[in-house]
C-alpha cells in the first residue's frame, strides 16, 4: 500500500479555513437564535444574512426562520418609516430567494400599503405564478388589479359600437391625408391600432399608468405593430417636441371623457396638444389637405341633461327620516352628501356620481324634457380656453310630470366628425353610464307641471357643474336652495314678487349657515334613512342589555335610581354600574346613541371624523341626553388598530358592533380576527352584534356579468388581439351589484352557501358543499350572493334588500356551465380570510 500524501501548508492552510468558516456559521446561528428571542429582529436577520452568504446549501434548512425574521424586522421598519431599509432588506431577500412566493407576497403588501400599486401588482402576480394555489397572493392580486385596470376597460373593450364608429372615424381621417397621430390616454392601445392599420405612418400612443403602458406595450407587439407605434409612458401634458416626438402631429385622438364628460381631463389635455403637439388648425378657405393642418378625434360634444324623480337616488342623498328608532334627528343638522358640499374648484371631489340609469333600481321618472346643457368644440383652442373660465350660465326648463325633483341626469354625444357619433344618452345600450347631479337642501322638492326647473351650468374647473338649482313656481315664488358660485346673487330677476321671494330665500340661507352641516358618504346617508336597520339593533341591544340587568332598565331619565324601605331615594348609594356598549361599525353610526336611550348604559363610538362627532353631540343633546353619555373611543386610544379592548381595566363590554359586510357586497376584511379579539373581551352574557351571518346565494345566467368581467374574444374589439393580455387582470368576483335590477336569467332556487359564527367560531367551516337544484335550463355564468345578518335568532338583516345600504356581489365563473331542469350541481364553497371563492363540480 503507498504511503499517503504529505500533509502541505496549503492543505493546513484550507482546513484551517474551513475549520473557521465553521465556527463562524455556527457562532452566527447561535447569535441569530439568541436575538430572535430577544426580539432583537434587525440583528437576527443581519446574522442570517451572513450565514446565507457563506453557506447557501442552508438555505432550505434556514428558510422558514429567516422569512419570519424578515418579516418582522420589516415591520419594525415600517413602523420607524425607515422605508428605503425595509425595501433594501426586501431586495437582499429575493436575491437569495428569488423564487420565494411568500417573500414575492410579503413585499407586494409593503408597496401597496405605500400606494405604489403598480409594483405591488408586479409583485402579487409573480407570486401566484410561483404558486398558483396560494391564496393570500391571489386575493392581493385581485384587489389590486380593480384598482390599476378599472372594470369599465372590460366594458367599453366589449362594446361594439363604440369600436366600430371610433374604428371608422380614424379610418376617414388617415385616409383623407391625417398620417401622424398622437393617442391620448391610449389605455391598451386599441385607438392607435385602428390609426396604423388605417395607414398612419407615424403612431404616439401616451398613457399614464405603468400598468396600462406595459399592457399596451404586449398587445401591440402581439399585434404586430410595435415597430409603428411609438408607446410612452407619460401625461400628455409632458409631452414635448422634439424631446419625446419629433414635431407637431395632424391628428389627435383620445377617449379621455368620463359620465360627465370633462372629468378625464380632455379640456386641458386638449389645450395643451393644440399648443404644443398639433398642427394649426384648418381655417376658411384653405384645401382639403389634412396633412397641413391638425385636428382632434371626436371633434366636438354636446351635453343634455334631464330632471327626474328616482328613489334610489334620493336615498343615497337625502335623509328623509326624522325620527329613527326613537332617536330625533334636530332641524339644526342638515345631512349632505359629498357632490352637495364641493362648492370650490380646489376640492377634489367630483361634483356628480354615476349611475346606469336604464338598471338603476325601481326605475326613474323624467320631470322635464330633455335639454342642451353646452356645446364645446374640441377643434377651437379658444373655445377650450373660454369653458374653462367662462362665467355659469342659467338654464330654465319647464316640468312637463308632476313628481319629486332628485336629480339632475346629463349624458352627452359625442360627434367624432361630420359623419360619426357616439351616445351615452339612458335610453342607449352603450359602456358609458350617465352623470348624476342630486338636488338637496330644498324646502319642498315637489314639482307640477306649469313649474320652471332653474339651474347654472358651467365648466369653470374643468368640471360639468350644475349648481344652485332651484325650482320657479307657477306664481313666481323662487327658491334659492344652492351656493356654488359667487354669481348666484347675480341672476336676472324679472318681478317684483321673484325680488321679494329671492331676498327672502336670501335671509333663509345665512339662517341655514349657522346650522351643522354634515357630510355623509352616499352609503351612509342611505344607512341613516334604513329604518328597519336601526328598529333591529334596538331590539336585538335591549333584550342582551335586559338579560344582563333587567331592573337597571326602562327608566333612562332617572337611571339606576331605587326607593329605600323609608321611602327614600338611595340614588347615590345603589347607583349601578352602566353596561357598556362599543360600536366599531365603519363611518357614522347613531347605533351608540340609540343604545344610550336604552337606560344605565354607557355607549361608545369610533366614528372618526371631528364633524361626525359634532353631530353626534347634537343629536344627544337634542334627544335630551347627559353631554357624558356618549364617548368617542379613538380619543380614548393611542393606536386605532387598538380601539377593540378594555372600556375599563376592570370592566368588560357588553355588547361590541362589528361590521361584517362592507358596502360593496364582500366580508370585511380581517372580520374573523376582529370577532377573536372581541369575544375575549366581551362580559358573561355579552354580545357580538352580528351573532353570526348567513351567505346566501343562486345560479344566474347573465351575460352582463360575462362582459363587465372579461373582454370576449377578438370579434368585438375588429380583429384585434387584446383579450388575453387584459383578461390577466380579470377578477372571479364582482362587486356593487344590485340584483333587483341586474339583467339576469335565475336558474335555481336561493340557496344557504355559508355560516360565519362570530360568537360560536366552532361552527365555522372553511370550505363546504352545497347542491343546488336546477329550475330552468340555460347557461351557469354567475352566482350572485348576499347575506342575513343575525342579531340574533329572531333578528336578522338581509343585505339584498331593496332599503338596504348594501349592494350584492356575484362570483363570475371561468367557464359557462349548460344546465337542465332537474339537474342537480354541487357548488364547492371556500372562505378564506375576507374571500369567498365558488367554484361548480358536476
Amino acid at each position: 500500500m503507498p504511503n499517503p500524501r504529505p500533509r502541505t501548508r496549503r492543505d493546513a492552510r484550507a482546513g484551517a479555513g474551513a475549520a473557521g468558516r465553521e465556527q463562524l456559521l455556527s457562532r452566527s446561528l447561535q447569535s441569530a437564535e439568541h436575538c430572535l428571542g430577544a426580539r432583537d429582529f434587525g440583528t437576527a436577520y443581519a446574522h442570517y444574512l451572513l450565514v446565507l452568504s457563506l453557506a447557501p446549501e442552508l438555505k432550505d434548512d434556514v428558510k422558514e426562520t429567516f422569512q419570519y425574521t424578515l418579516f418582522r424586522w420589516a415591520e419594525e421598519l415600517d413602523a420607524l418609516n425607515r422605508i428605503p431599509d425595509l425595501l433594501g432588506c426586501y431586495e437582499q431577500a429575493l436575491e437569495l430567494f428569488p423564487d420565494d412566493e411568500v417573500i414575492c407576497n410579503s413585499m407586494g403588501e409593503h408597496l401597496f400599503r405605500m400606494g405604489f400599486r403598480d409594483e405591488a401588482a408586479g409583485y402579487f402576480r409573480k407570486a401566484v405564478k410561483l404558486n398558483p394555489d396560494f391564496n393570500d397572493a391571489k386575493e392581493n392580486f385581485h384587489r389590486v388589479a380593480n384598482w390599476l385596470v378599472e372594470r369599465w376597460h372590460f366594458i367599453m373593450l366589449n362594446d361594439t359600437k363604440r369600436n366600430r364608429v371610433y374604428d371608422a372615424a380614424i379610418q376617414k381621417a388617415v385616409r383623407a391625408g391625417s398620417k401622424s397621430v398622437l393617442d391620448i390616454g391610449a389605455g391598451t392601445g386599441i385607438l392607435s391600432m385602428f390609426a396604423k392599420r388605417a395607414g398612419a405612418h407615424l403612431v404616439y400612443a401616451c398613457e399614464l399608468s405603468k400598468t396600462m403602458y406595459e399592457l399596451a406595450w404586449d398587445v401591440v407587439a402581439a399585434n404586430k405593430m410595435e415597430a409603428g407605434i411609438k408607446l410612452l409612458h407619460m401625461k400628455s401634458l409632458d409631452l414635448e417636441i422634439p424631446k419625446h416626438i419629433p414635431e407637431r402631429v395632424s391628428l389627435v385622438v383620445t377617449e379621455t371623457v368620463d359620465a360627465g364628460l370633462f372629468g378625464e381631463g380632455i379640456v386641458e389635455s386638449l389645450i395643451h396638444a393644440w399648443e404644443h403637439l398639433l398642427l394649426q388648425p384648418k381655417t376658411k378657405g384653405e384645401d382639403d389637405n389634412c396633412e397641413q393642418y391638425g385636428k382632434v378625434i371626436p371633434a366636438s360634444a354636446i351635453v343634455f341633461g334631464m330632471a327626474v324623480e328616482c328613489a334610489e337616488i334620493r336615498r343615497h342623498h337625502r335623509v328623509g327620516v326624522k325620527d329613527i328608532a326613537g332617536i330625533h334627528l334636530p332641524e339644526s343638522i342638515k345631512f349632505q352628501s359629498p357632490t352637495c358640499s364641493s362648492g370650490g374648484a380646489e376640492e377634489a371631489v367630483e361634483p356628480y356620481t354615476t349611475e346606469k340609469m336604464s338598471q338603476i333600481p325601481g326605475g326613474y321618472l323624467p320631470l322635464t324634457a330633455c335639454f342642451e346643457i353646452m356645446k364645446v368644440d374640441f377643434n377651437n383652442l379658444q373655445e377650450l380656453k373660454n369653458l374653462a373660465t367662462k362665467s355659469p350660465h342659467t338654464l330654465d326648463v319647464p316640468v312637463v310630470e308632476e313628481g319629486v325633483l332628485d336629480a339632475v341626469v346629463v349624458w352627452f354625444v359625442l360627434q367624432l366628425d361630420e359623419e360619426h357619433s357616439l351616445s351615452t344618452s339612458p335610453s342607449e345600450e352603450t359602456c358609458w353610464e350617465q352623470a348624476v347631479y342630486p338636488v338637496q337642501t330644498l324646502a319642498d322638492y315637489q314639482v307640477k307641471t306649469g313649474d320652471r326647473v332653474a339651474m347654472e351650468a358651467s365648466c369653470q374647473d374643468c368640471y360639468l357643474r350644475i349648481q344652485s338649482v332651484r325650482v320657479l313656481r307657477l306664481d313666481h315664488e323662487m327658491e334659492v336652495v344652492k351656493h356654488f358660485s359667487k354669481s348666484e346673487d347675480l341672476l336676472p330677476l324679472g318681478t317684483e314678487a321673484e325680488l321679494c321671494s329671492a331676498l327672502a330665500n336670501l335671509q333663509t340661507s345665512r339662517a341655514h349657515a349657522a346650522q351643522q352641516t354634515c357630510v355623509l358618504e352616499p352609503t351612509e346617508m342611505a344607512l341613516l334613512n334604513d329604518s328597519a336597520y336601526h328598529e333591529g339593533f334596538k331590539r336585538a341591544m335591549s333584550k342582551v342589555l335586559s338579560s344582563l340587568t333587567p331592573e337597571k332598565l326602562g327608566d333612562p331619565q332617572r337611571p339606576g335610581s331605587e326607593m329605600s324601605a323609608a321611602g327614600q331615594s338611595n340614588t347615590e348609594e345603589s347607583t349601578p354600574e352602566p353596561l357598556y356598549v362599543l360600536d366599531v361599525s365603519e363611518g357614522f353610526s347613531i347605533l351608540p346613541i340609540i343604545a344610550g336611550a336604552l337606560g344605565q348604559v354607557k355607549p361608545y363610538s369610533s366614528v372618526e371624523k371631528d364633524q361626525h362627532r359634532l353631530t353626534l353631540d347634537l343629536i344627544s343633546e337634542a334627544n335630551h341626553f347627559p353631554k357624558e353619555t356618549l364617548e368617542f373611543w379613538l380619543r380614548h386610544v393611542d393606536d386605532e388598530a387598538a380601539v377593540l379592548q378594555r372600556p375599563r381595566s376592570d370592566r368588560l363590554w357588553s355588547i361590541i358592533i362589528l361590521d361584517v359586510i362592507e358596502p360593496s357586497g364582500l366580508i370585511q376584511q380581517e372580520i374573523m380576527e376582529k370577532a377573536a379579539i372581541s369575544r375575549c373581551l366581551l362580559q358573561s352574557g355579552g354580545k357580538i352584534f352580528p351573532q353570526y351571518v348567513l351567505m346566501f346565494g343562486m345560479l344566474v345566467e347573465s351575460q352582463t356579468l360575462v362582459e363587465e368581467s372579461a373582454v370576449q374574444g377578438s370579434e368585438r374589439t375588429l380583429g384585434l388581439n387584446i383579450a388575453p393580455f387584459i383578461n390577466q387582470f380579470q377578477v372571479p368576483v364582482r362587486v356593487f351589484l344590485d340584483l333587483s335590477s341586474l339583467p339576469c336569467k335565475p336558474l335555481s332556487q336561493p340557496v344557504e352557501l355559508l355560516r360565519l359564527d362570530l360568537m360560536t367560531p366552532y361552527l365555522n367551516t372553511p370550505e363546504r358543499e352545497v347542491k343546488v337544484r336546477i329550475c330552468r335550463s340555460g347557461c351557469v355564468t354567475a352566482v350572485p350572493f348576499w347575506f342575513h345578518m343575525h342579531l340574533d335568532d329572531d333578528v336578522a338583516l338581509d343585505t339584498s334588500q331593496e332599503a338596504s345600504r348594501w349592494k350584492q356581489a356575484a362570483v363570475v365563473l371561468a367557464h359557462p356551465v349548460p344546465v337542465e331542469v332537474g339537474q342537480e350541481l354541487v357548488l364547492r364553497v371556500q372562505h378564506h380570510k375576507s374571500n369567498v371563492s365558488i367554484t361548480v363540480k358536476q
